[in-house]
Parts: structure tokens; C-alpha cells; sequence
């Protein structure tokens, strides 16, 4: 029982509001990179579009189908690229990684909203849906940068 009690304690009040409340849901029509995940074990799927001016993210998109954590580490993401360079994205990846798998430190601000997914790090059945929208977004960043260079 106290496996269940503790996952319904992990969907927290704030997880549920992320997750309620994503920025950039919908898809951009007209992007230079598309990137679209999937978590093999819960089926979750992530397509994001992003758009590069100066070496960062301009303009993004996210169609996000996955459980409140993902919805939620989605949230964050989509609160906080727009600006960001593709280099910035691969690190908070690998910060919001780190946490889930290895107790890591908080990631960085503006990634710093992922501290609240903390709690999920004891659930490895979740890293992957949660994992998504930042994996999707730093791959789509370098693939439009290396679209851009070669314009």
C-alpha cells in the first residue's frame, strides 16, 4: 500500500497545475526542425517545432500527449526556451536527467522549475514520459541550427 500512497502523493497539487497549464501547446506552422518522442513503456508522445533567430529558440510549439508528469516537465520546458540556445537545452536535459537518476542538483534557472519533479525520481517507470519534451526540444534546437548554418 504504500507504493500507491506514494504516487498519489507525487501527483502534488503543483505537478497537477503544471500540468493543467502547458505554454506553447500547438504545433507551429511553419518551423525548421520537428522532433517527435515516445516512451516505449507508457506509450506518452511528444512532437515539439521550434523556430532559431541569432542561435535561439524564436518560436515553439509542443503537441504533448502524455500522463501529468510528462504534461508537467513539459510545462516547464515550454515556460522557460523560448531564448534559449540549443547548448542550453542540452543542459538542462542532462540536469533534469541527472535528478531523476543520480539525486543531481536542481537544474539551472529558467530549468529550475523541474525541481518539482524531484519526487519522481523513485519511479524509474516514469523518467522516460517525463524525460520527453526536453529530449525533443534540445534535439529539434540542433537540428534547425544545423539548418540555419547551412542556409
Amino acid at each position: 500500500m504504500s507504493g500507491d500512497s506514494d504516487l498519489i502523493k507525487l501527483y502534488s497539487g503543483r505537478i497537477l497545475e503544471l500540468a493543467a497549464g502547458i505554454p506553447h501547446l500547438g504545433r507551429l506552422d511553419d518551423p525548421q526542425a520537428t522532433v517527435k518522442k515516445r516512451s516505449p513503456l507508457c506509450g506518452s508522445t511528444v512532437t515539439v517545432d521550434v523556430v532559431l533567430a541569432d542561435g535561439r529558440i524564436a518560436a515553439f510549439g509542443q503537441d504533448v500527449k502524455a500522463c501529468a508528469l510528462g504534461q508537467a516537465a513539459a510545462s516547464v520546458v515550454g515556460s522557460a526556451i523560448i531564448g534559449r540556445s540549443p547548448n542550453e537545452l542540452d543542459a538542462a536535459r542532462d540536469a533534469l536527467r541527472a535528478v531523476l537518476k543520480e539525486d543531481g542538483p536542481t537544474p539551472a534557472a529558467p530549468f529550475d522549475g523541474f525541481e518539482v519533479l524531484r519526487p519522481a525520481a523513485a519511479f524509474k517507470n516514469r523518467h522516460a514520459s517525463i524525460m520527453l519534451s526536453i529530449e525533443a526540444a534540445a534535439e529539434a534546437a540542433h537540428q534547425a541550427e544545423t539548418a540555419s548554418e547551412r542556409a
